[in-house]
């Protein structure tokens, strides 16, 4: 499926729009819809009012309650796809404060339990040194002071036991040279200390041996219920379950070719020594 970004902002309004119409044009009121559906007449209000998105399992639940005809289950099902998907763009994001990006994210640490963290390309802000995560954000405009100190105030997560994260780097991300020899030789000392936390899994998929699938984005997925997704101009962010299992097999399959633990720290090691000399 394509869509442009501005079509994003629209589909939740318009999913509304039309489930309302849809129920109208059965004849049901929301609590007669309420009951076919086994939920709540507040439940269908609210996503008739567009106050809540509705799930693809409530979408077909609903066009199944109201008898609509394939083609229309197909339509609607792909607009509710969309209504489950939000882009952020990077001029957005600017705009906003990328200290504000830093609070979202907080928050999104706070409420989930497990995280699983796919860099290919660079070493996420949590894992990083303060140097690290000064060099990082170096090119964006504004004042870095509140951005860094956030950054650094979410590394806390890392150290909340009732909370599980896994990380899978490339021996690109982790070797990338963004900052110089000496300080990234203390970066990957962090994340070889990193390894030693209960609740952390970092695993390195190093280079020299055939990786299938191909990594093609940075993406984190928040227990089984969300996935980020990065590209060069914003964050695509989907909730639709399809979507975040595809993100899940797909984690799974690049963590088959990752190696951790002492394998993992042996590597660090071996990189960070090749730094120093």
């Amino acid at each position: 499926m394509t869509f442009a970004p501005e079509e994003l902002s629209r589909s939740k309004a318009d999913l509304a729009v039309t489930l309302k119409t849809l129920r109208k044009r059965a004849g049901l009121s929301q609590v007669r819809l309420a009951r076919r559906c086994n939920t709540s007449q507040t439940k269908v209000s609210n996503i008739e009012s567009g106050k809540v998105t509705p799930s693809l399992v409530d979408v077909e639940l609903i066009l199944r309650a109201l008898d609509a005809p394939p083609q229309l289950v197909s339509d609607i099902t792909a607009l509710a796809r969309i209504a489950n998907t939000e882009w952020q763009d990077d001029r957005s994001l600017l705009r906003r404060g990328l200290d504000t990006r830093q609070n979202e994210l907080a928050g999104l640490e706070r409420s989930a339990t497990e995280f699983r963290y796919f860099l290919p390309t660079m070493i996420t802000g949590i894992l990083a040194t303060p140097e690290y995560v000064r060099a990082s954000i170096a090119d964006v405009p504004g004042d870095h002071g509140k951005t860094i100190a956030k950054k650094l105030e979410r590394q806390a997560v890392l150290y909340d036991r009732s909370k599980r994260l896994t990380f899978i780097l490339t021996e690109q991300a982790v070797r990338w040279p963004l900052i110089p020899p000496d300080a990234l030789a203390v970066q990957i000392d962090r994340l070889a200390s990193l390894t030693h936390l209960p609740n952390i899994r970092i695993g390195i998929i190093p280079v020299g041996h055939e990786v299938k699938p191909g990594p093609l984005s940075v993406f984190t997925v928040y227990d089984d219920s969300m996935a980020t997704v990065e590209t060069p101009t914003g964050v695509l962010i989907f909730r639709d379950h399809r979507d975040v299992s595809a993100y899940l097999a797909e984690f799974s399959a690049h963590e088959t070719h990752a190696i951790f633990g002492e394998q993992a720290r042996k590597k660090l090691v071996e990189w960070a020594t090749l730094c120093r000399s």
